[in-house]
């Protein structure tokens, strides 16, 4: 990594975030990787400071995180291919690639609309998934090299987009090459992933972890599509995953122009203090603190003898309970209403996942969300099994 990249954060050493152990495989180790991030102040990126193998990342272990995995995503994908037909309506049927398809969720609702629609994704598992909503898959790694083979193979698409996916690229430059030589003259790019700039605003430490191999800012966004000869043509934060970044972009063979909107978000980014290092030493203390307040409490309520359950097993889960040192002999359970995690172990930390019913089992119960994103819907719904749970927010 060059000279102009300066560490900010520093989370120490940490798996996978989206890896959940099965019962036979309890007896290995998973992989762990020092979790860091570097800044760039010139461009505005943010990033890793240890990329790890790609494939392993998707599997190494069966990777469990599925776009359809609740009503609050389902509702937003839906909502999502409305809206991006409607901004990129240049053609009546469009051919569609996406990038990142995982279980075919958001794939299947551009297929409903008549559109062709083609999916690209590294993880077997969820190539599989797709399959039985009849969307073809590519599993393979999106890259410069990958495009080639879907052009030779499906020709140019008029719509690529790539959701919570740009980030996960080892080679964000490459990935862009990749985009470029597989979209048409006048078509269009859109991409949404967690917005650094509420990841830093909000303290949410825990939207940090390997698969996230790149951070961005709008003032990154511009920088890295301008590069390859993409203007934004509309960008808006949207209500997901705490605050996302989407992002909507064109071929232009002239130089691409700065909007309005975009020009006042870089402000805002900078006037924040995002690109600053004194901002992150701040934001590291303040972690710190907050650690220590929540893990008194924590121990307060297990020296009393009561149980504690997690609830939500995402990868920011795993971030957050790796940062603590939480494991098994803490925190009882977590649930998840996924299918695809229950039965199956938190890794390192090993806490067994099993579904929000387990809290019938007990009187009087605390529980741990981690789940931040969904919290209302989650105590509500775990308040109708046991209306003596107690709960704890970090």
């Amino acid at each position: 990594m060059g000279n102009e990249y300066v560490k900010i954060i520093d989370l120490g050493m940490h798996p996978f975030a989206d890896t959940f152990v099965s019962k036979s495989l309890l007896n290995r180790s998973e992989p762990i990787h020092p979790l860091e991030c570097f800044l760039n102040k010139n461009t505005g990126e943010i990033r890793l400071g240890v990329r790890t193998i790609d494939d392993d990342r998707y599997n190494l272990y069966d990777y469990s995180y599925t776009s359809s995995n609740s009503e609050f995503a389902k509702n937003h994908w839906i909502k999502y291919a409305k809206e991006v037909l409607k901004k990129t309506k240049t053609v009546t049927t469009k051919k569609i690639v996406e990038i990142g398809s995982n279980d075919g969720f958001l794939s299947e609702q551009f297929k409903t609309k008549g559109h062709d629609i083609v999916g690209v994704d590294p993880s077997k598992y969820m190539s599989d998934l797709a399959a039985t909503r009849g969307i073809k898959t590519y599993t393979m790694l999106f890259n410069s090299t990958t495009s080639d083979i879907i052009r030779e193979q499906q020709g140019l698409a008029d719509l690529i987009v790539a959701n919570n996916v740009v980030n996960h690229a080892n080679d964000t430059e490459d990935f862009i090459k990749g985009v470029s030589n597989l979209l048409k003259e006048d078509g269009c790019f859109v991409f949404e992933l967690p917005y650094w700039y509420h990841t830093i605003c909000d303290n949410k430490f825990d939207q940090i972890y390997h698969e996230h191999v790149t951070y961005f800012t709008v003032k990154y966004s511009y920088n890295l599509l301008a590069r390859f000869g993409f203007e934004i043509f509309d960008i808006e934060v949207v209500d997901y995953h705490g605050g996302s970044l989407r992002v909507y972009a064109s071929k232009t063979s002239n130089k691409p122009r700065m909007l309005n909107k975009t020009s006042e978000m870089i402000k805002s980014e900078t006037s924040y203090g995002l690109f600053e290092e004194d901002t992150y030493r701040h934001f590291m203390k303040n972690l710190e603190n907050k650690r220590n307040n929540l893990l008194f409490e924590l121990y307060k309520v297990k020296t009393m003898g009561y149980n504690i359950i997690g609830v939500g097993a995402a990868a920011k889960a795993n971030t957050f309970l790796n940062y603590y040192n939480l494991d098994y002999k803490t925190l009882d359970y977590i649930t998840d209403a996924s299918e695809h995690k229950q039965g199956k172990y938190t890794p390192i930390t090993r806490i067994p996942i099993v579904g929000d019913e387990i809290f019938s089992e007990y009187d009087e119960v605390y529980a741990l969300i981690l789940s931040w994103n969904i919290s209302e819907r989650v105590k509500e719904s775990i308040q109708n099994i046991n209306k003596k749970t107690k709960f704890i927010l970090p």
